[in-house]
């Protein structure tokens, strides 16, 4: 039970990680317009999430080929929703660009 905690706490530091990450240095340059205002254009930039679904699903994988999918995919599912919430909470992935 300790060690499920554990790995769920690294995995949610890591999903996180991954998501400042890609946010910060977008490799796809993925973005999405939210809005346009006078004082700039509103994006989101998907590559950080993107990055960190990716990881999520290669962790899932991962426990399924060591046959540990039953008692591990709760907590990574966990980690990696408590850690998306958290980066969309930081406000990781949405940028104002200035007019012009």
């Amino acid at each position: 039970m300790i060690k499920n905690v554990v790995f769920a706490i690294f995995q949610f530091v890591l999903f996180l990680l991954v998501f400042a990450l890609g946010s910060f240095l977008p490799p796809f340059h993925l973005r999405h317009v939210l809005s346009v205002t006078p004082d700039g254009t509103r994006v989101f930039i998907w590559d950080g999430l993107l990055l960190s679904a990716l990881l999520f699903v290669l962790i899932l994988l991962i426990e399924a080929a060591r046959k540990r999918i039953v008692p591990a995919a709760l907590w990574t599912t966990a980690a990696f929703v408590l850690s998306t919430v958290a980066g969309l909470a930081a406000k990781l992935g949405f940028l104002t660009q200035p007019p012009g």
